[in-house]
């Protein structure tokens, strides 16, 4: 005879699901449960049963040789349906269980107690049960220390719940903590990196084996884009500069915005002859950029560069952005919308 469900059914499933125990690996504690299970009661068959929807899943077993059989053979669908110990002394005389495949067939049982496992909320998860191939009673003794048993391993399922909760917890403080990182070395305005993240980068990454190059620029007249359309449509026109030097650049590069109009590219194991190239290429992308279209406008722009190369012009941090800045104002000196290495002539 199949079981009814609980009433708490939907309920019962989620609790159970909450543990995390379904189809995990064998444990040492449960297994040392089910071992003092069998030998008190002096049964060949103990194991620890979970209900799930379809299915009766053992977390340790003893004498069974199966991790799981169908929910509607299962003596412990029927235990679940209670919180007191339920023992069949011989199935062969009870209704519910006269049919069962387990009780005609291997493995013949006769006799079955099952002590509830109960979670902290009601919720009827399974059973620590005990099996015997013929029919008896357990003593008085015996089903105390079942139902003590089942008490240790709803102790442990806790513990395992709040393992989970704690990984699962440490998970998000972790996510938590990458986002709040990015975001304190995120630029609000252009959405790529701040003055943050360029002094740690430089401080983490110059190294004298190593070529690094900088290219400092900022837009040419600037102020005139914003007085005529506006701080909030100059601040767009900055976030697209920013993307139109992105396409320029290569994967390991690094774009970062100074302050204003100013922005600085990182291009590391880049000599100054490839940084030259590439400033003229970001230089160039700007000059033919069409701003502010999404905004019904058509603004163009051009920008000034100065590159420096560590550790040809410069030895540490500050002085290779000083020496880059003297290759920018050496552009805005000599007519902008230009390029200029600070070790020019």
């Amino acid at each position: 005879m199949r079981a009814e469900l609980p009433a708490n059914e939907t309920q019962r499933l989620a609790a159970l699901a909450a543990y995390d125990v379904l189809d995990s690996l064998p444990e040492a504690a449960y297994d040392d449960i089910t071992h003092l299970a069998s030998e008190i009661c002096e049964a060949p068959i103990a194991a620890v049963s979970l209900i799930d929807e379809g299915r009766q899943w053992f977390k340790s077993e003893i004498g069974l040789g199966v991790d799981e059989t169908p929910r509607d053979q299962a003596f412990c669908a029927h235990a679940i349906l209670g919180t007191e110990l339920m023992v069949v002394p011989d199935a062969r005389g009870d209704a519910r269980f006269v049919d069962n495949p387990l009780v005609i067939g291997d493995p013949k049982i006769r006799f079955y107690a099952g002590a509830p496992l109960t979670a902290p909320g009601g919720e009827v998860l399974g059973t620590l049960c005990v099996i015997d191939h013929v029919e008896r009673k357990l003593t008085a003794a015996q089903e105390r220390s079942l139902v003590a048993l089942a008490s240790q391993v709803m102790a442990q399922l806790e513990l395992r719940r709040l393992i989970t909760e704690q990984r699962h917890n440490r998970r998000r403080l972790e996510k938590a903590n990458d986002r709040l990182q990015a975001e304190s070395l995120t630029d609000d305005v252009s959405g790529f990196h701040n003055t943050r993240f360029l002094h740690q980068y430089l401080d983490q990454h110059l190294d004298a084996s190593e070529q690094l190059s900088l290219a400092f620029f900022d837009m040419d007249g600037f102020k005139g884009v914003v007085d005529t359309h506006g701080h909030l449509l100059g601040a767009r026109m900055l976030r697209e500069v920013a993307e139109t030097v992105a396409r320029c650049l290569g994967v390991d590069d690094r774009l970062v915005r100074y302050g204003g109009d100013e922005y600085v590219v990182i291009l590391p194991g880049q000599g100054s002859t490839a940084a030259l190239e590439k400033a003229e290429r970001m230089k160039a992308a700007i000059g033919s950029e069409l701003f502010l279209t999404d905004e019904g406008l058509e603004v163009r722009g051009s920008a000034s560069f100065g590159v420096a190369t560590y550790p040809v012009d410069a030895s540490d941090t500050k002085s290779l952005l000083q020496a880059a800045d003297q290759g920018l104002w050496r552009s805005k000196a000599t007519g902008k919308d230009r390029v200029s290495h600070v070790a020019q002539d």
